[in-house]
């Protein structure tokens, strides 16, 4: 008797899902096939560590570039006065007047130009 209602149950239990209506069924099977490419998706560590190395070379270059180019344009000779007026016209801090000018080779009609624009 005991294995007749184990049948009944397990009856019971399959025929319900099969009544409920499945209003989201799209959405999880969609979700399921997201979930299963995310899993089969590997990375190797090699590739991870060839991309770290290709990132960390570029960054570097960056950064030497980056101060070989402050480095020129410490080199340009620019008049306080200049500095002064464009800090004034333009009303921008004295760092910002500075590295306009030296962009612009101590030119301060150039250098004010590039600021309006």
């Amino acid at each position: 008797a005991e294995a007749d209602g184990d049948l009944d149950l397990e009856n019971e239990e399959t025929e319900r899902p099969a009544e409920k209506p499945r209003k989201h069924d799209s959405g999880a099977a969609d979700l399921e096939r997201v979930t299963d490419y995310a899993e089969e998706k590997e990375i190797l560590s090699s590739d991870l560590e060839t991309a770290m190395s290709v990132i960390g070379d570029r960054r570097s270059r960056e950064q030497k570039a980056k101060q070989e180019r402050e480095k020129e344009l410490a080199k340009v000779i620019i008049k306080k006065e200049d500095v002064e007026l464009i800090m004034n016209e333009m009303e921008i801090t004295r760092n910002a007047a500075e590295r306009s000018l030296r962009e612009h080779l101590g030119n301060v009609v150039e250098a004010l130009i590039a600021l309006t624009d």
